[in-house]
């Protein structure tokens, strides 16, 4: 191991261990707390020609991160520190570097609370505006300015906010962002709806995004588009509930925003979305459907990468934990826009029932269904070329070619005090060309064992079992896994996913964690197959991997 990977090595652990000591509380209740937490993912890579791997420069890979809080009465303050000099595979190039992105101070002051410095946030659903962090998918898109929140109003909230977006090490002066929010609870001033118990509240936001002009020529052509120096985006929304039952309504608008999302054409971009949902106790159901159009909002228009994006549209597809089913994740296509339908029922069959047995069953049905809209031909002057147009036109309920669809039912079943059993089967129809730009539909049949085994009190043994089934694509697969839990300190695991559909390529992996205290650390060897790693309908391609990989987390 080289100098130069000892040293940032050796920093990162002299921070971390030197935060344990900050983690104490002055004052009492009034006075100042510490708080903070220290990550590091490190891999030490091998080249492996049977999954491609390709050849790698740097002999350590890793991502450190160290945050340190102070919270007061009044004041509150954070910073964070990042190390990505060498970063895990799969990040764009601009992740890589290493500094202070994350600084606030926070005052708050009987219902007023101003932040000054990076700071994250989202108004509504996010279809306008959503800041977050994501570290597994690399998103930090935070916002470095400052922001007011007034609760000081019975029932009112506002909030106001301007500065710059974060796009990795990069903060652009020449766009800005500008916002705010109001949201009203219309029980806390009308006894009737109190007395009925019935919580009711409205929203509103706006958003504006100021850019300098740029030098966009139509290709081929002299003509250099006029692009608009601010774009709008409005944001309404309403949420009724009585008892078990709520409905949310939402419509989002933007205004003319040219970018390479939409090949640079002038139409306006919407978006509406209807949820419901209802509980009570063994049952639960949603139902929701979204109609979006135009909508990939970005601070900078040229600027790809995820980290880019003012704006969040949420996938409504259901977010697997099982490794076969997760294989083929749906990205939210925000720009050409999608008509999106998802539904999620559970029921619980009582104890001491024909279908509920000994301990009861709980079944959950899932579906997901997602179509492109029926977008038609632009209206050009120059043949093939839509940028400087107002891009192609649709109906607001017409649809176009399908994107996805995800049909899963899970039966929860526990046969005694110590044995628990999940059974799942899924049907997937992935549109591999609209989502990843090539490889046609893919239409999939997944079943899934995982089986729970407590042996006693400390020991518990857990088991999945996973077989896809397709004629696309690779193919079928396999999917075992072990795993020993000692509680409440540590894990052993050992799996295999293994494709006998056409390439014969296992993908194995072994590996413990143990946890003791604030403190978390996992080891493991293996493979991780080439994919997509996705949250919340945003996707980031992980090349694949062999190699030791490191894992730490303290927290305090």
């Amino acid at each position: 191991m080289t100098r130069k990977y000892i040293k940032p090595i050796i920093t990162a652990l002299t921070v971390a261990a030197a935060m344990p000591a900050m983690a104490f509380n002055v004052g009492g209740e009034n006075g100042v707390a510490f708080h903070g937490s220290v990550q590091a993912d490190i891999l030490f890579p091998e080249e492996d020609e049977a999954i491609q791997t390709g050849t790698y420069s740097d002999k350590i890979l890793f991502n450190t991160y160290a945050d340190l809080n102070m919270i007061s009465r009044y004041v509150d303050a954070g910073v964070r520190v990042e190390f990505m000099k060498w970063p895990l595979p799969g990040y764009e190039k601009d992740f890589k570097g290493w500094g202070v992105p994350n600084l606030y101070v926070k005052g708050r002051y009987k219902g007023f609370e101003l932040t000054a410095g990076d700071f994250y946030e989202q108004f509504g659903s996010g279809f306008i505006l959503r800041t977050y962090e994501e570290r597994s998918l690399g998103i930090d898109n935070s916002i470095r300015g400052g922001r007011l929140n007034i609760t000081a109003l019975k029932g009112v909230r506002f909030t106001v906010l301007g500065g710059l977006q974060r796009r990795y090490w990069d903060w652009k002066k020449s766009s800005q962002v500008y916002g705010g929010n109001a949201e009203i609870d219309f029980q806390d001033y009308f006894s009737k709806l109190r007395d009925r118990g019935v919580n009711w509240n409205f929203g509103a936001s706006y958003v504006l995004k100021h850019e300098d002009d740029q030098d966009i020529f139509i290709a081929g052509t002299d003509y250099r588009l006029n692009l608009p120096k601010s774009v709008s985006a409005y944001d309404l929304r309403s949420q009724f509930q009585k008892g078990n039952f709520s409905v949310l309504g939402e419509f989002a608008w933007k205004g003319q925003d040219p970018s390479f999302d939409n090949d640079y054409t002038y139409g306006k971009g919407t978006a509406v979305m209807l949820s419901a949902t209802y509980s009570r106790s063994g049952l639960s159901a949603l139902v929701q459907a979204k109609r979006s159009e135009n909508m990939a909002f970005r601070s900078q228009r040229m600027m790809s990468g995820t980290s880019a994006f003012l704006n969040n549209m949420p996938a409504f597809a259901y977010l697997h934990t099982y490794a076969l089913p997760a294989l083929y994740p749906y990205a939210t296509q925000a720009a050409p826009g999608e008509w999106a339908f998802q539904g999620s029922f559970a029921y619980k069959f009582k104890r001491r029932t024909a279908l509920g047995g000994r301990y009861g069953t709980t079944v959950k049905l899932n579906v997901s269904y997602i179509r492109g809209l029926d977008h038609k031909p632009a209206e050009t002057i120059i043949p093939g070329v839509i940028a400087g147009t107002n891009g192609t036109s649709t109906s607001f309920f017409g649809m176009g070619e399908a994107y996805y669809h995800d049909i899963n039912l899970q039966i929860d079943k526990k046969w005694s005090s110590s044995v628990n059993q999940t059974f799942m089967y899924m049907n997937q129809m992935y549109n591999k060309t609209v989502i990843e730009g090539k490889g046609g539909r893919i239409n999939t049949n997944i079943f899934v064992l995982d089986t729970k085994w407590k042996i006693d009190n400390r020991f518990t043994l857990r088991n999945e079992l996973q077989y896809l089934h397709t004629r696309q694509d690779e193919k079928d697969w396999l999917y075992g896994l072990l795993e020993l839990s000692v509680a409440p300190y540590l894990m052993v695991t050992v799996s295999d996913m293994w494709n006998c559909g056409v390439t014969g390529t296992h993908y194995y992996s072994a590996g413990v964690a143990g946890t003791y205290g604030s403190n978390r650390l996992q080891l493991s060897y293996g493979r991780t197959r080439a994919g997509f790693n996705c949250s919340g309908g945003v996707c980031r391609y992980v090349p694949a991997t062999r190699g030791f990989q490191i894992s730490y987390i303290y927290t305090f």
